[in-house]
Parts: structure tokens; C-alpha cells; sequence
């Protein structure tokens, strides 16, 4: 009996070893939470400048009523906005995850974590790209939509070198994002929803799974 637990014991520690050289494990639930925090803030920050209320579609019509200088301003802001976001957001990705390598003692950076890197990069950098083909022509209101679907579409695609949840994850801000270009009117709350609401969701299960 005490053989077969030890052989079991380096089945699972042989398996351990596969996934830690295949898999980046440093990926941090607070922070999910965190970014979560910021997405919902950024979006209410974007409310309260446009001056609307949660129940109130059609802010993408009001801009036909704005004149060049409202409009020129509003843009800044939403832009201005969407980048303190995105750096805030990767500040934190990046410091949770440096932080939780090295409790773990993994190497922070290495071929697998480039590789996670790369693979989402790809549809990222498309959906970035695609985004302002999209502001280029006035279609303001398929750009959140849009984002939601090419994160989920990176988050799919880097999934299978990082935790399983990533995949879940991906495949439900896919499925928020097609709802969101039905409904484009409301596209900041799903984009609260999505980028908000379904990362904190995804931080609190991975922190109770995978960290405490």
C-alpha cells in the first residue's frame, strides 16, 4: 500500500512539475478584483461627465447635438479616461503577478509567459486596431461591444497557458459583448459588466481556489 501512495504521490508531483513548465501560475485573483474596481469607476467617471443617468440610452445620439468643441471634449475625456483604465489595470496585472512568482517561487518572466503574452497580444492588438476603424467611420457605439468581444477572444486564446478559468472567463465576455452590440445604447454598462463586474466575479473565485 505505501508503494502505490508514493507512486501516486510522484504521478502527482510529475504532473506538478508539467503544469508549472507549461502554464503561468502567477496570475493574481486580488488583482482581478482590483481591475474589476477600476473598470466600474472608470465607467462611472464616464457617467457623471456625460451627465446621464443608469437608465437613460442614446448618449451616443446626443453627440449629433454637440457642437466641434463639445464633441472635441468629450472624446479627450472618454479617451483620457479609457487610458488611466488600461494603465491602472496592467499596473496592477503586473504587480500581482511579479509579487505571486515570487511567493511561489516561479521565475517571473520565462518561455511560458511570453507565450500567454504573444497569444494574446494578437487578437488585442486586432480588436485595438479594429476599434479605431470603427471611430474612424462614427460607429461610436459598437467600440465597447467590439472590446468585449476581442478580450474574450485574447483571454480564449492565451488560456491554454494559464489557469482554466481564463478560458471561462473569455468565452462569457465573448458572449456579453455580442449581447452588448444588440443593445448598443447601453454599451458602458455592459462594458462595466464585462470588464467590472465578471473580473471581480473571476478574482474572488481564483483567490479562494488557487491563493488563500
Amino acid at each position: 500500500m505505501d508503494k502505490k501512495q508514493d507512486q501516486l504521490a510522484d504521478l502527482r508531483e510529475i504532473r506538478n512539475l508539467m503544469e508549472r513548465s507549461s502554464k503561468f501560475l502567477s496570475l493574481s485573483g486580488i488583482a482581478g478584483i482590483i481591475i474589476g474596481v477600476i473598470a466600474i469607476a472608470g465607467v462611472a467617471a464616464a457617467y457623471i461627465f456625460l451627465g446621464l443617468g443608469l437608465n437613460e440610452p442614446g448618449y451616443y445620439q446626443s453627440f449629433a447635438a454637440q457642437n466641434v468643441a463639445e464633441v472635441t471634449a468629450t472624446y479627450t475625456f472618454m479617451f483620457a479616461d479609457f487610458m488611466v483604465v488600461l494603465i491602472l489595470s496592467l499596473l496592477t496585472g503586473i504587480y500581482f503577478a511579479v509579487r505571486n512568482a515570487k511567493k511561489q517561487g516561479l521565475p517571473v518572466w520565462d518561455a511560458t509567459a511570453s507565450r500567454l503574452l504573444i497569444n494574446m497580444m494578437i487578437p488585442l492588438a486586432a480588436g485595438g486596431i479594429y476599434s479605431l476603424i470603427l471611430f474612424y467611420h462614427g460607429h461610436l457605439e459598437l467600440m465597447a461591444p467590439t472590446t468585449l468581444i476581442f478580450y474574450g477572444l485574447a483571454l480564449i486564446n492565451a488560456s491554454k497557458y494559464a489557469i482554466n478559468e481564463i478560458r471561462y472567463l473569455g468565452i462569457i465576455e465573448v458572449a456579453v459583448g455580442l449581447i452588448a452590440s444588440l443593445f448598443v445604447d447601453y454599451g458602458l454598462l455592459f462594458w462595466a459588466f464585462g470588464f467590472g463586474i465578471l473580473h471581480m466575479v473571476y478574482g474572488i473565485k481564483i483567490y479562494f481556489k488557487h491563493e488563500r
